[in-house]
């Protein structure tokens, strides 16, 4: 029998035992199912609610699930689960600035979400910082006839030649020529998308705090881009979609998706450190004592990168990949330390192996 443990779908700021009335959502035994709000008693609730467990001052959004290992699930079930995980994300982002938890996250117990929330609280109220009053808006442009696209590049002067050259062969045309023909064709229309891609990143550039572009899904897509933008700033970045969209009328498709939790700049993830790596990380910026602040780290890793930046020796050989290890064991350090809870007193922690046992979870950010 499945063991049934905590679901946690994101955190919130405030520590105010709440449970969520999200009668739109109807969810599979395997996570959830909201009817009808309840009430928490003796710290835990009735099955098949949503609720919160504070920690200080931020809280974790959870259900009472039967614990599964999402790596093992098979693809549909998968895609279904992370449907509802987004559901619950959204239903509880118009009322709460929410940092998503990656999908299937469990804990085995309110104890053990509490501790999840504590070797994380650094890294949480930092985010919080970094995400107040924003959204997230997700653009997707197509381009609205591929066909006359791919005309219109088959006419320049570069494929025109080729294929003229091909037609004038003896012994007929090839497959491989064909390949030719169409690696020439792909060319030209990465260019096409670059060219436009560059034009809408240009226009909606001045109105984002970030943007991340995701894969494009298919060869039709010119763009696929998540933006974090000031809320205030929404009306106007709508209506540069829209001129965007008068601009290329003839050309491409727009679709706009949001707002939204950051789920693109910052989603947490819960990971066990390994000793030797958090040790070889410690020495890749030089830090040989055993009690480190963070001081030491920054300190350390400007000295490094002072050091090891590719601007600064363009000549020396593999400068770019010591400068990623600094860069890595940068981050894997600032991991460890802010999952010790080091105290205003102290501004620091141990780095040996008696210490690591209490600070080996860290709740960190998904790259």
């Amino acid at each position: 029998m499945s063991h049934i443990g905590k679901y946690i779908y994101g955190v919130i700021e405030g520590n105010r035992e709440k449970i969520f009335d999200l009668n739109q959502i109807t969810v599979s035994d395997s996570i959830c199912s909201i009817k009808s709000q309840t009430s928490i008693e003796n710290g835990s609730s009735t099955a098949n609610t949503i609720y919160t467990i504070s920690f200080q001052d931020i809280s974790a959004v959870v259900s009472d699930s039967k614990m599964a290992d999402y790596g093992q699930m098979p693809k549909d079930i998968l895609v279904r689960q992370l449907l509802r995980h987004q559901e619950v994300i959204e239903m509880v982002f118009p009322e709460h600035n929410v940092i998503p938890m990656r999908l299937g996250t469990f804990a085995g117990d309110a104890q053990e979400v509490r501790e999840i929330l504590a070797k994380g609280y650094r890294t949480i109220k930092d985010i919080f910082g970094r995400i107040e009053n924003t959204i997230e808006l997700d653009i997707a442009a197509t381009f609205s006839d591929f066909d006359s696209i791919v005309r219109e590049v088959s006419e320049t002067a570069e494929i025109k030649q080729l294929k003229q050259s091909l037609l004038d062969k003896k012994d007929g045309v090839t497959v491989d020529d064909q390949m030719k023909i169409g690696i020439l064709i792909k060319k030209y229309l990465d260019k096409k998308r670059k060219e436009y891609a560059d034009q809408i990143l240009s226009g909606l550039g001045e109105l984002t705090c970030n943007f991340k572009a995701h894969d494009l899904m298919d060869d039709k897509m010119v763009l696929n881009t998540a933006f974090l933008i000031d809320q205030s700033k929404q009306r106007e970045f709508d209506k540069k979609i829209n001129e965007l969209n008068r601009q290329f009328e003839d050309r491409l498709d727009f679709r706009c998706v949001g707002p939204l939790p950051p789920y693109s700049f910052f989603t947490l993830e819960v990971k066990k450190a390994q000793f030797e790596e958090v040790d070889w990380a410690r020495k890749k910026l030089g830090l040989t004592e055993d009690f480190i602040t963070a001081r030491d780290i920054q300190k350390a890793h400007r000295r490094s990168a002072l050091a090891l930046h590719p601007d600064k020796n363009p000549q020396a050989s593999g400068i770019e990949q010591k400068f990623d290890e600094m860069t890595k064991a940068y981050r894997i350090l600032l991991e460890y330390y802010r999952a010790s809870n080091p105290t205003e007193e102290t501004d620091g922690c141990y780095f040996n192996e008696e210490a690591f046992e209490k600070n080996a979870m860290l709740v960190t950010t998904v790259e």
